[in-house]
Order: structure tokens, then C-alpha cells, then sequence
């Protein structure tokens, strides 16, 4: 049996959709309109109790998740005012992430679906990021909507990635991390500094007052790819470091969090812009966790090349309403999921 049918079919009127999102350790639900009106959006993080570990602890999200889920799922219900009756389907985060956790949102979106006789479509979380960019929001209007070609850049804890869409649902890999993804860099530096987690916030407040020059750590450029790697980079930091220690001064915290961050962003967005240029794209589109950086952001920002498209910082991170308006998308597109489908952890972008 296949597990998703796909045909277009015609939409009259607006169609709402109940979002479900566990791919790490957010529990969260959303109602959204026609993939722009956001009508709920409930977030519950596990950020408090992963940071004694100092990233996330696989079985404890999956275990959190089971008792957040429902009351979630509820509330964003009680915040759009509406029941299951006034909604047109379910659209739930299946991949990529961890297994257990999307396990639980999965089987949550399957009874819902089954017991209230609603189609159910199974959502990249990937894609999802990115449609974020459509979501309305009070800084947006419908004629700010990204424009195709349009090359975006999808960066986080756990992926870092260049995509070409040339339409809605269509797109064209052109590169990824080799290693660590962006965000997983910034975790493991902040926690060598001493910071707190998550990395990306803890690096950035402390490079507030850091000289983002004060060292020279290494650009991965790789050449002729579109492709990524902060490994080299994590080395460098984690030598200076040693180094640094060796002397008995008090550790440049600040300067160091200021130069990586600097690293960091500079090759996210250089190779941006010159993919950009390359495939001849109109807009660019940045989403995911580390969208959220005040630095790349400005960087970003002041290109004089392009309209770049970032999502406000509450719909950076992970959410609900981005799997919901990206589940419009495939919904108008036709896709139904069958009931046994099962979580694909390591779903790329390029495989939808």
C-alpha cells in the first residue's frame, strides 16, 4: 500500500488546519487559514529541562512530549475557538527528527484524524521552515510574499541547507552541512565557553560585548559546492581555547563567542548571496532556529542585492503554525496520508 495519494483538487472557500509539531523538543499545536492566517499557535519547550544536560535527551522529549501533547492540541483548539468539526484536516511534522518524539505527534494527528473522520497529510519539517515565510504576521503584506526562483537557506540545530524553488512544492538541492549543522556549532562552543544552552542565544548575548575581530578563526568556503562545514571551524575555536588556558588569564569569553559568531554568519551568508547570483533567483528566503541571530539577520539585511525574507523570531523556531501552512500547500496539492504512515527521522528536502 502506498501511504500518500496526491492530486489537485479544487478549494472553494478557506480551509483550516490543525498543525502538530514534535520533531525535537517543542510540543506545539496551531490552527492556521489557508496557509497565512495564523488563529492559534501554542508552543510548550523542553529548553529548562534539557539545559542540565546540556542538549536535548532523546527519550526525555519523546517522554515530555506524551504529557504536553494533548493539553496542547486542546488549547490551540480553545484559542481558535473552534472544535475538530470546523477543521479540514491535520497536518503533522513526519520527518526529519528524532523518532520517538515525531512518533508521538504522528500517533496523536492518526487518532484525531481516524476518530473525527479527517484526512491527515504528513509534513516535512524541513518545507515547513520555509513556509513559514508565508505565514501573516503585522510587519507583512500579501504582496511581500517571496518570489519565485527563489533560493533559500534553511538553518538550525540540526541542518543547515541550500535549496532553488522555482514554485511552490519544487525544489532543487543544491548543498548542506558536510558535519555540523550551524545550529549544533553554536550548542557545542557555548557549552566549551561555559554558556548556557541553547548555543545560538547564549553566543549572541555574549558577543554583545565582544570585538568580533579579536581573533582570526578559519571560513570553510569549499569551493565550487554549495555545501558546508563548521567542523573546522569548531577545532580552531576549541585549539585557541586550550591555548588560552594554558596562559592562566582570564578567558577572552566574549571576544571568542564574537569572533565564531562572526565566522559563522559570514559564510552562511556570502554563499547565500553568491548561490543567489548563480541561479539567477529573485528572492532569498532564510528560516529555521538560527534565523533568529541578530547578526545574520543584519548581515543579511544589508545586502543591496536582494529582498530577503526572514520569519519574525517567534516563527524561527520550531512551531505548529509553519506545519500548518505548509500542510495548506500539500492540502491544495491534493496529498492524503494513509493512517499507517510511519515517521521518517532522516526525510530529506530533496525526497519529499
Amino acid at each position: 500500500m502506498t501511504d500518500t495519494t496526491q492530486q489537485p483538487i479544487s478549494i472553494d472557500g478557506p480551509i483550516r488546519l490543525l498543525g502538530i509539531e514534535t520533531s525535537c523538543d517543542e510540543t506545539a499545536a496551531s490552527v492556521v487559514e489557508s496557509g497565512r492566517k495564523i488563529i492559534s499557535n501554542i508552543v510548550a519547550s523542553q529548553v529548562d529541562i534539557h539545559a542540565q544536560y546540556g542538549g536535548i535527551y532523546p527519550e526525555v522529549a519523546s517522554r515530555q512530549h506524551i504529557i504536553t501533547i494533548y493539553p496542547i492540541v486542546e488549547q490551540a483548539l480553545q484559542d481558535a475557538h473552534i472544535t475538530l468539526d470546523d477543521v479540514d484536516g491535520i497536518a503533522v511534522t513526519r520527518g526529519p527528527g528524532l523518532s520517538g518524539s515525531l512518533v508521538v505527534g504522528l500517533n496523536t494527528a492518526k487518532g484525531l484524524a481516524l476518530a473525527n473522520q479527517l484526512p491527515i497529510i504528513g509534513i516535512n519539517h524541513l518545507e515547513a521552515h520555509i513556509y513559514s515565510a508565508w505565514l501573516d504576521h503585522p510587519e507583512r503584506r500579501t504582496e511581500d510574499d517571496p518570489k519565485f526562483p527563489l533560493l533559500a537557506l534553511i538553518v538550525s540545530g540540526g541542518h543547515t541547507e541550500l535549496a532553488l524553488m522555482t514554485d511552490h512544492l519544487e525544489y532543487q538541492r543544491l548543498g548542506g552541512t558536510l558535519d555540523d549543522a550551524a545550529g549544533e556549532a553554536f550548542d557545542k562552543i557555548a557549552r566549551l565557553l561555559g554558556l548556557d544552552y541553547p548555543g545560538g542565544p547564549a553566543i549572541q548575548q555574549a558577543a554583545i560585548e565582544g570585538n568580533e575581530r579579536a581573533f582570526s578563526f578559519p571560513r570553510a568556503w569549499l569551493e565550487n559546492t554549495w555545501d558546508f562545514s563548521f567542523s573546522g571551524l569548531k577545532t580552531a575555536v576549541l585549539r585557541e581555547v586550550r591555548r588560552l588556558e594554558e596562559t592562566n588569564l582570564p578567558l577572552p569569553i566574549n571576544d571568542i563567542a564574537a569572533s565564531f559568531q562572526a565566522a559563522v554568519v559570514d559564510v552562511l551568508v556570502n554563499k547565500t548571496l553568491f548561490a543567489a547570483r548563480e541561479f539567477k533567483a529573485k528572492d532569498i528566503l532564510v528560516a529555521g532556529g538560527v534565523s533568529a541571530n541578530q547578526l545574520l539577520r543584519t548581515r543579511f539585511e544589508e545586502n543591496d542585492e536582494f529582498t530577503v525574507h526572514i520569519p519574525p523570531l517567534v516563527l524561527c523556531t520550531d512551531n505548529a503554525a509553519m506545519i500548518s501552512g505548509a500542510g495548506y500547500y500539500r492540502f491544495i496539492a491534493g496529498q492524503r496520508d494513509e493512517l499507517d504512515i510511519d515517521a521518517l527521522p532522516n526525510w530529506p528536502l530533496s525526497e519529499i
